[in-house]
């Protein structure tokens, strides 16, 4: 028995309405699996049995809409489409879309997405009609979560926003729950979850809740490219203090002790000393008394680095730049070597490198230094240190360099 597409359409909107596939196969005198090939090339699942049918969809579960510049298309505005179509004339996109107040690219993509194959046909001649119930019945059901999200939940979402705001990296706070929750795996949660409530997912709602300007430090959409520029002339003061001459325990981080420097300078003649530790990744930063000269430089360093335990403080790696010409004299006061990197090679101090980028997020380019306040950079200096970092099994570097000062003090 052949059924028209109009039989079609009132099995369509029976199912819909909780037939089971017996009962509307009963009324059109087909067997059941004719009306399970019906549910199939209309894109529904069907359950079998006596109080089988389409499972209903609840649109109460599904997602609040957030406020947008247009509206959804609701099953009335489908009926119409499905009338207009259907009429003689057919109604064109254009028109049907001034009706309803949506762009006519709207119409025609609901058109496009829902279509119903007939049966009729083979290939390319095969033909496929809207029908508005089963287009409705789609749209519910890809509205509707089948479980809430990972960050749905208030005390793992609250966490995750403090650790943010506190400009931790996503993969940090993410380590850092495992490490601080090792019995309770539903506070757990991937750096990759909190990558997609940042910026994949379309209401991006986690990142409206954050107080700093970005989750995310770096601000590129891309890596920016090695320089490739040929190298500088040699200067004097690199002597015997390339960074072949520096010791190898310094080269795999496994001995304390070893730091790399660097300036971040600002407007006027301002700018800041900033040292790391290559195995704690502990930071020392310090303010330059407006100038940048050696002289001030170094009398800055060596300020810094003798507050520490001679057992801390083994060399010094720098990049090549004037302010580091006196550095024996540095070496004399504090028993500290100065070893340069080549030229062009930031990566030979990549600790630095980084410490110096996270910096840029307090205090970006152009920033008079004279003018920041001592208080403030000290804040900033223990926010970096209890920073938790990935290389130090999400420890932060102020626990591992008291760790050290702690089997210092207790060495024989």
């Amino acid at each position: 028995m052949t059924v028209s597409w109009n039989d079609r359409c009132i099995a369509y909107s029976m199912l819909l309405e909780g037939a089971s596939a017996k009962e509307t196969a009963r009324l059109f005198c087909v067997n059941t699996g004719a009306v399970v090939e019906w549910a199939r090339l209309a894109g529904m699942v069907i359950r079998m049995g006596a109080r089988g049918g389409i499972e209903p969809v609840n649109s109460s579960t599904s997602t609040p809409e957030p406020q947008r510049a247009y509206r959804r298309l609701t099953h009335e505005d489908r009926v119409f489409i499905e009338m207009a179509i259907n009429s003689m004339p057919a109604w064109s996109m254009r028109a049907i879309g001034r009706h309803l107040g949506v762009a006519a690219s709207t119409v025609s993509r609901e058109l496009a997405r829902h279509r119903v194959e007939t049966g009729r046909g083979r290939g390319a001649l095969r033909e496929s009609k809207y029908h508005a119930g089963v287009a409705h019945h789609h749209t519910m059901r890809s509205r509707v979560r089948t479980r809430p999200g990972k960050l749905d939940w208030h005390e793992l979402r609250s966490l995750v926003v403090l650790s943010l705001n506190e400009k931790h990296s996503p993969q940090q706070v993410a380590g850092r729950q495992r490490m601080m929750f090792p019995d309770r795996p539903e506070l757990w949660v991937s750096h990759e979850t909190i990558y997609q409530a940042l910026y994949v997912q379309g209401r991006g709602s986690l990142r409206h809740e954050l107080t700093v300007a970005k989750a995310l430090r770096s601000g590129r959409s891309r890596r920016t490219p090695a320089s490739r520029l040929p190298s500088r002339d040699v200067r004097p003061w690199l002597a015997g203090s390339r960074i072949t001459d520096r010791p190898a325990s310094a080269v795999d981080r496994a001995v304390p002790g070893h730091w790399e420097g660097d300036l971040v300078v600002g407007s006027e003649n301002s700018g800041i000393v900033t040292l790391i530790e290559r195995n704690t990744r502990f930071a020392l930063i310090g303010r330059l008394p407006g100038a940048r000269d050696s002289a001030t430089v170094i009398d800055v360093i060596r300020h810094q680095i003798t507050q520490l335990p001679e057992q801390l403080r083994r060399t010094l790696t720098w990049d090549q730049g004037q302010e580091m010409a006196r550095h024996k004299e540095f070496t004399i006061a504090t028993g500290c070597p100065v070893f340069f990197c080549d030229p062009h090679s930031p990566w030979q101090r990549g600790s630095n490198e980084n410490l110096n980028g996270l910096i840029r997020d307090y205090y970006p380019k152009g920033t008079n230094f004279n003018n920041v306040a001592d208080d403030e950079i000290e804040a900033m200096v223990d926010q970096l240190n209890d920073r938790p970092r990935k290389t130090l099994g999400f420890h932060t570097p102020r626990e591992k360099l008291n760790e050290l000062i702690s089997s210092v003090a207790l060495a024989p």
